[in-house]
């Protein structure tokens, strides 16, 4: 059974976007939409019980879900109003999801709907793709010719689960992937006689990066033969270069490996990076 697209909504300008955007990829992907609100009752609001707060807020959402079914008429919708913890709940969705879709709001840290350490928690926790919405998204930046840019690293397998959901909404949006490497010159004691060896066989640094950028696309080029791709090879870091290609993004999607600390997990430096200064939607990719 095909997993559900599910949005995280709590009625701001940010997480509407993000609730619309979700809409769209679920009707081009064919599978239902589910509607998340996670809500806390609110002690001070001392004339409004636990059962009347929960009716505003089902109000709220439902007005939401009514105005993107009448966008998108015939797409199957289901409603969860659950209270409880924001970060496990939503982790919880996105595992049971085919990806979770969430407002952000502007440049800088990740707010809104996720707030502060919860947005982080979430997205380094989830074990499915979360895509980030910004407020004022539109369906045009979809249907304008951008790509859907996905960042390529290390060996094939590293990269494998980023460049298959940059693949699959290609196919799903007939867009170009632009998938990129970037490369900076290793410091001198990383050389070794069998690295140097590889680097000489492929006519040098930026032959190689271009060669295992190659060898990374090669399976998803034969599963997904008519989507075209473009290859992107910049020196540069890997943040930087990405950011750079933000403005001709309908999407940018990025790998992540969640770094654990002593005060909780953590994302790596070029998802954070892509998440605090991508205009366009960022979708975060788990991998091991």
């Amino acid at each position: 059974m095909a997993r559900p697209i599910t949005a995280g909504v709590d009625g701001t300008e940010e997480s509407l976007a993000a609730l619309d955007w979700a809409a769209r990829e679920a009707v081009r992907r064919g599978v239902t939409l589910r509607v998340l609100h996670v809500w806390r009752y609110a002690e001070m609001l001392a004339t409004a019980d636990r059962d009347t707060q929960r009716g505003w807020v089902a109000q709220g959402v439902a007005e939401a879900v009514r105005t993107v079914s009448e966008r998108h008429p015939g797409i199957e919708v289901s409603v969860d109003v659950v209270e409880g913890g924001a970060a496990h709940l939503l982790a919880r969705a996105a595992a049971e999801a085919e990806m979770l879709v969430l407002g952000s709001r502007g440049h800088g840290p990740v707010v809104g709907f996720l707030l502060g350490s919860v947005g982080q928690q979430v997205i380094a926790e989830a074990s499915r793709p979360v895509v980030l919405v910004r407020a004022g998204d539109q369906a045009a930046a979809e249907a304008a010719g951008r790509d859907v840019v996905v960042g390529q690293h290390g060996a094939p397998e590293d990269s494998a689960a980023a460049l298959r959901f940059a693949f699959e909404t290609a196919a799903a949006r007939g867009a170009v992937v632009r998938a990129v490497r970037a490369w900076t010159l290793p410091p001198v004691f990383a050389y070794s006689p069998g690295s140097l060896k590889l680097l000489d066989d492929a006519g040098g640094l930026e032959p190689y990066e271009r060669q295992a950028l190659a060898e990374a696309l090669q399976p998803w080029r034969e599963r997904f033969p008519g989507v075209p791709v473009a290859e992107h090879i910049e020196m540069g870091s890997a943040g930087q270069v990405l950011l750079s290609l933000a403005g001709r993004a309908q999407l940018m999607v990025v790998g992540r490996r969640a770094h654990r600390t002593a005060v909780g997990a953590r994302i790596g430096s070029v998802a954070h990076g892509v998440l605090h200064h991508a205009d366009c939607p960022v979708a975060v990719i788990p991998h091991d």
